[in-house]
């Protein structure tokens, strides 16, 4: 390819008029209130979620979690867990709680409103069934 042309930068271009002061048309968009720059700043914050692949739960909390409940079923006894075993635990438990919350949340829509109730959730577990992870 050969090199780019400039233009010619000797003829002016041509602007349109600027608008008297009597026709210029005044902002009709209402400023943005507290109410929707929190809404603005709960999508981005959505849409960065949607993107990133990386764990919800801290891993601490879900470790000591998962170490509880380990000893509640093998009455106490304490066993050693390999960082890699909590991870894919932690990996399934978040997938499963994703898949869970957006099913409930169409059932939300569905029912016409926007907010999420806890009988969405129970409804979205009670459909899927034993199968699914009911449990």
């Amino acid at each position: 390819m050969g090199p780019r042309r400039r233009r010619k930068t000797d003829t002016p271009r041509r602007r349109e008029p600027s608008p008297s002061p009597r026709t210029r048309r005044r902002d009709t968009r209402p400023a943005p209130t507290h109410h929707r720059r929190a809404r603005l700043r709960v999508l981005r914050e959505i849409r960065a979620l949607q993107k990133s692949t990386d764990l919800l739960l801290r891993k601490l909390p879900f470790s000591r979690l998962v170490r509880e409940i380990c000893g509640k079923f093998t009455r106490g006894m304490d066993f050693n867990w390999q960082a890699h075993a909590l991870l894919a635990l932690q990996e399934a438990a978040e997938a499963f709680l994703v898949h869970l919350f957006e099913d409930a949340y169409l059932l939300t829509l569905h029912a016409g409103r926007v907010t999420l109730f806890p009988k969405d959730i129970q409804l979205a577990r009670r459909i899927r069934g034993i199968e699914a992870g009911l449990g």
